[in-house]
């Protein structure tokens, strides 16, 4: 019994320091081999959160299991860091998401987004250049508007207006989901966050399609040409509109909306599985605690 929590603690960064190397694998494999923003975008955050498992992991089993008390001082410290910053961002994120939401359009299937509905911090988010051409190109790589235009091509106004464009189901980038599903099973909480893999983001009636306020006529699901009257609309998405495939909305404004909608949505349900997480790294810290008082009487 006296060794109990030492083993414990042995079994459990065992297990981590397993779960590291595939993602630390991943990670080297993606900066020899990204050719999009995205993928790059993901390069560091990945190695990052490998190499952070890997020191913690190896300083827990080799504090636990052989005796070392400043390793396990040192594991001991880096789990309350992380219990503190995961309580911090809990709690931001709870606040941050509080405001904003799609707005309902009438006789219309889907919603429209506006970005002054969102908090001002998000906004900021969204608001910087160099941020928001790394997401259309994520946008680009996933086609997300594409598949719009092939599943709605067909579509009369009237079917068009009764689609449900909430969300699209080729993902933020599809070449992301690719390359994460080598080792997905195998991330923690921590690491989906930042894969944001699973993202159903509500782009289809924020980047793929003008606003209703525009007027514009319909020819095609992401084919709208100019109506008469529509110039003078005091919606600035109008004038940002193009039938290009690579350009629609994607610098709207409703663009944006849609994507903090969607942040607004999974960060809600991630505070609430970090909030479980959080459970389990108390009862792991206590264990360590116990196992770094049996090395202090050893």
């Amino acid at each position: 019994m006296f060794r109990l929590s030492n083993n414990l603690v042995g079994i459990l960064n065992l297990v981590t320091f397993l779960l590291s190397l595939p993602i630390l694998g991943v990670g080297i494999w993606l900066s020899n081999r990204a050719n999009t923003d995205c993928e790059r975008f993901l390069e560091k955050p990945v190695i990052a959160l490998a190499v952070f498992l890997l020191v913690v992991s190896l300083a827990g089993l080799v504090g636990a299991c052989c005796g070392v008390s400043c390793l396990l001082w040192l594991y001991l410290l880096l789990i309350f860091l992380l219990i503190v910053i995961l309580f911090c961002f809990t709690m931001f994120a709870f606040v941050v998401t509080n405001e904003g939401a799609g707005r309902a359009v009438s006789d219309r299937g889907y919603k429209e987004y506006r970005l002054g509905d969102y908090s001002n911090w998000l906004q900021k988010r969204v608001a910087n250049t160099k941020n928001w051409n790394k997401i259309k190109s994520c946008l680009a790589d996933g086609m997300v508007c594409t598949g719009l235009a092939y599943k709605s091509v067909n579509d009369t106004i009237e079917q068009f207006y009764k689609e449900h464009l909430s969300a699209v189901q080729e993902m933020i980038s599809v070449e992301l989901c690719k390359l994460s599903k080598q080792f997905y099973s195998a991330v923690s909480i921590v690491t989906s966050c930042i894969l944001a893999c699973g993202l159903n983001f509500n782009a289809q009636s924020g980047c793929c399609k003008p606003s209703d306020d525009c007027g514009f006529t319909y020819i095609s699901p992401t084919v709208w040409n100019l109506t008469v009257g529509t110039a003078t609309s005091s919606n600035s998405d109008c004038s940002l509109w193009s039938n290009d495939p690579k350009v629609l909305c994607y610098n709207c404004q409703s663009c944006k909306a849609g994507l903090l909608d969607n942040i607004k949505s999974d960060w809600k349900k991630v505070a609430v599985c970090n909030i479980v997480f959080l459970i389990v790294l108390i009862i792991v810290y206590s264990f360590g605690c116990c196992a770094f008082r049996n090395n202090l009487r050893r």
